[in-house]
């Protein structure tokens, strides 16, 4: 099938990588977000799908609305039997998702209807859920409310982030789209409504989700840590100044809500419930560090809380 790929962030590039490979799909284009202000020097940067595009000397389409006139009427012209997408970040409008013969078929990282939205892996592991995975669905007016055609699962290990389960994600459901588009063009596979009940919502994450607050229970403590890491990242004060954190360690002594015990063997924070220790911290405007070397660095007082 001539195919073209809408997607932006590094998870999508495994999905691109494997249609690109693929012997019975040509992709014709890719859709991805407009170049953006990125690093230390604030240069134009091009998205990660973009750049693997640039590579292999695919046409990129960075639109900043897809109900762009001048869009619709390339992708029109490119006549494209379907168009995979995974995170691509950004509605299309009933007009550009009427262009391809078959649709357009989102990669999306969650057990359908579980987590709906843009954030289906934070949510996963805030909510302390044991199984997640991926769907492959058609997409429609609604907010993933489209038919589904494939699923994969994918358990969730008590110390994963984010970012580690979205790594193992993005392969696994690389390998799912793929063969929802080979089902696709074969004329074998037909998409399944999705089950009337049970759906939940995963809404954008931003930098207030990564405020610990100590007054939670430890467990909950740790979950959230792990949701927001990598980004955008866990955090409490000190002093009046952020403090990054890194994910913790479960222990099952207690101490006071915000307290910090620094030992030989770490540094202890006080929950609602049992402590947590502390593995890796990163200071104002310093990388992150081993929490035990921060703490004896900073020279903390008896009984210094945090948040």
């Amino acid at each position: 099938m001539r195919l073209v790929f809408a997607g932006t962030p590094e998870p999508a590039v495994p999905s691109l990588r494997r249609l690109l490979d693929s012997s019975r799909h040509e992709v014709v284009a890719v859709v991805t977000r407009p170049d953006a202000v990125a690093g230390r020097g604030r240069k134009l940067s091009r998205s990660p799908v973009g750049q693997l595009a640039d590579e292999h000397g695919i046409p990129v389409l960075t639109p900043h609305k897809p109900s762009e006139p001048e869009f619709v009427a390339q992708l029109t012209e490119l006549a494209p039997d379907c168009c995979p997408v995974v995170a691509y970040g950004a509605l299309l409008p009933q007009s550009v998702l009427d262009i391809p013969k078959h649709g357009w078929v989102n990669l999306h990282f969650s057990l359908l209807p579980a987590w709906r939205g843009a954030a289906p892996v934070q949510a996963a592991i805030l909510s302390g859920d044991e199984i997640t995975g991926a769907c492959t669905f058609r997409i429609e007016k609604g907010l993933d409310t489209g038919p589904v055609y494939g699923v994969v699962t994918e358990r969730i290990g008590v110390t994963d982030t984010s970012g580690e389960l979205l790594g193992r994600l993005a392969e696994s459901g690389a390998r799912l789209l793929d063969s929802t588009m080979d089902g696709i063009g074969d004329g074998v596979l037909q998409a399944v409504p999705q089950a009337a009940e049970g759906a939940s919502y995963a809404p954008k994450v931003d930098v207030e989700a990564g405020h610990v607050r100590w007054d939670q229970p430890a467990l909950a403590i740790g979950r959230r840590i792990r949701a927001v890491t990598p980004a955008p990242g866990a955090w409490t004060e000190l002093d009046g100044k952020r403090l990054k954190l890194g994910p913790v360690s479960l222990v099952e002594e207690a101490l006071p809500p915000r307290t910090i015990e620094i030992r030989k063997s770490g540094v202890y924070v006080g929950t609602a419930t049992t402590a947590v220790r502390l593995d890796q911290v990163q200071p104002p405007g310093k990388r992150m560090m081993a929490a035990l070397d921060w703490a004896r660095g900073a020279r903390l007082e008896p009984g210094t809380v945090l948040g």
